[in-house]
């Protein structure tokens, strides 16, 4: 019995701090410039995003990409000011508009997410 668990810790060991041998991935600045490179070039490689598969599942999730985005654009109390945000799924996109209340004047955002990769490919706000 003391060898099987002696065994096992050594295996858990193994495996545990096999992953900082010399040939593990680092990514200090050089891997990341070199995995960027490889990620915009033309080259095959292995990607989750394949423009078939839904990423950004639900609205929860594009709220909070949205909210990441024009947070920092716009701000965030003139953003959280826009609520109950207006969210649509429509054709593999996520279209957010902020509201405002009766009788206020003054523009909204409007952000649209793609589902399949969470790129933002609009974003405006009105006066």
């Amino acid at each position: 019995m003391k060898i099987i668990i002696f065994i096992l810790l050594w295996v858990c060991c193994f495996a545990v701090f096999g992953q900082f041998g010399k040939d593990s991935l680092n990514l200090d600045r050089k891997n990341a410039e070199n995995a960027l490179e490889l990620a915009l070039s033309d080259k095959e490689q292995h990607n989750v995003i394949d423009l078939e598969r839904v990423i950004v599942k639900d609205s929860l999730t594009a709220t909070v990409i949205a909210e990441t985005v024009l947070f920092d654009i716009y701000g965030e109390s003139n953003i959280v000011k826009q609520k109950p945000y207006k969210i649509y799924h429509i054709n593999n996109y996520w279209v957010l508009r902020g509201t405002l209340p009766k009788n206020m004047t003054g523009g909204t955002f409007l952000i649209i997410i793609d589902d399949r990769n969470s790129q933002v490919v609009k974003i405006t706000h009105g006066k």
